[in-house]
């Protein structure tokens, strides 16, 4: 009898043991949930830090959509992981935490009673604006209706289609617009300064010259969830021709804020995509600055209390006219220190790109910085082509180093390898 004790202990031990695995992978692999796809995210030469990535789905699973889950696979075990499907076809979620070099993180796809997750990431309509939100902090306001210019300025500086006010994690406003002897400056904004079109020479920059303009056309979309925030907006650069006016380029902005989970550095791309809308086409001349990338910064920012550092070294003493990947500009007022980087994606036309970046001495110290991609050469649109221009920013309080400035430019410019495997019959 005692053997017989003595030897069955194990076996029940085993027995349980057994029992309490198949209970925990019955929890942790659901019986219910089918896999659609395996993904694999491997990590570029430098860490990268809560980085949005998406991929591309097939139709059979978009159908599904309604009952999809996605999960991070961690020492074996399912973790579920927020996700948003957007722009028609991408599945998109955040690498979040920090990953490391090299890194491979990996996912699955699959077909189950969905998990609730929180739309954190909102577009809301404020006064002919359109404000996007993380939780209930402000990122950025895109102005859609006309916006008028201080009262006794002339009405020609008015216009529509810009970013402002740009907020930084601790609710400080990084831009600013309508500057006292620039008043056609208009947070961040991108219209051509020194153009050819249909033989005459067009100012969309300097509205006093009352050459040309910008003006916010329609919205193609809108997006919100837990993942990200944005818009899809259509803008005309409209040449004057004394009471005539015509539409020279069509653009669109594609602009997208990502789930920071609350952090004190925040990212949003904006990518425009341009194309002639008059069979004469246009030139975009060789000139300082326009276009690309404009930034008015908040005017409490000047020579003594704020800092420009690009992706070559470069400062405020030397940054202008020089080409960079990415340039950082940090600004302390009695609220803190806070501060932008903005990115240029290689693929950009003349990249690395030239920067524009006043000098100290100059416009009572204030900060104007744009991306020229003209600054150098000049950049023939055709009627019939499409043209892009991407950009990524980051806004943050207090400051980040020039090292983290890299890892973000790196993660920007070159993104994790992404490896979807599809389950059979998809």
């Amino acid at each position: 009898m005692k053997n017989r004790q003595l030897l069955s202990f194990p076996v029940v031990k085993r027995t349980l043991y057994v029992v309490q695995l198949l209970l925990l992978l019955t929890i942790t692999f659901p019986v219910s949930a089918q896999m659609l796809a395996r993904i694999s995210v491997k990590a570029g030469a430098r860490q990268c830090v809560n980085l949005p990535v998406s991929t591309a789905m097939k139709d059979e699973v978009l159908s599904r959509q309604d009952s999809l889950q996605l999960f991070e696979i961690l020492q074996g075990r399912r973790n579920p992981v927020p996700f948003q499907i957007t722009g028609g076809q991408n599945l998109y979620w955040i690498l979040d935490g920090k990953t490391t070099p090299g890194k491979v993180r990996t996912y699955e796809l699959v077909k189950g009673t969905p998990v609730p997750a929180l739309a954190r990431m909102q577009a809301k309509d404020s006064a002919g604006a359109l404000v996007l939100e993380e939780g209930n902090q402000h990122l950025l306001q895109y102005n859609y209706n006309i916006v008028e210019p201080p009262a006794g300025v002339d009405t020609v500086y008015r216009r529509s289609g810009f970013i402002h006010p740009l907020w930084a994690p601790d609710g400080q406003v990084i831009t600013q617009i309508h500057a006292e002897g620039h008043w056609h400056h208009v947070g961040i904004w991108n219209p051509w300064t020194h153009t050819s079109f249909k033989g005459k020479e067009t100012d969309f920059w300097n509205l006093q010259k009352k050459e040309g303009t910008v003006r916010f056309k329609g919205f193609i979309s809108r997006t919100q969830g837990p993942v990200l925030c944005g818009f899809q907006a259509l803008q005309d650069h409209v040449a004057f021709t004394g009471k005539q006016e015509t539409v020279a380029i069509n653009e669109e902005w594609d602009v997208k804020a990502f789930n920071s989970n609350g952090n004190t550095i925040r990212m949003w791309d904006i990518d425009n995509t341009m194309s002639c809308a008059d069979t004469a086409g246009i030139t975009l001349l060789q000139y300082r600055y326009g276009g690309g990338f404009g930034l008015r910064t908040n005017a409490e920012w000047k020579v003594a209390n704020s800092k420009v550092l690009t992706s070559e070294g470069k400062t405020r003493k030397d940054a202008d006219s020089t080409r960079a990947r990415w340039i950082k500009i940090t600004g302390r007022t009695e609220k803190g220190e806070a501060g932008i980087l903005v990115m240029s994606h290689p693929s950009n036309y003349d990249y690395p790109q030239p920067v524009r970046v006043w000098p100290e001495n100059s416009e009572r110290g204030e900060i104007m910085m744009n991306f020229s991609p003209t600054k150098m050469k000049s950049w023939q649109l055709k009627y019939g082509q499409t043209y892009r221009l991407c950009y990524r920013v980051l806004v943050f309080t207090n400051d980040i180093s020039k090292e983290e400035a890299e890892d973000a430019w790196e993660a920007y410019a070159r993104p994790p390898q992404i490896t979807v495997s599809w389950s059979a019959g998809l």
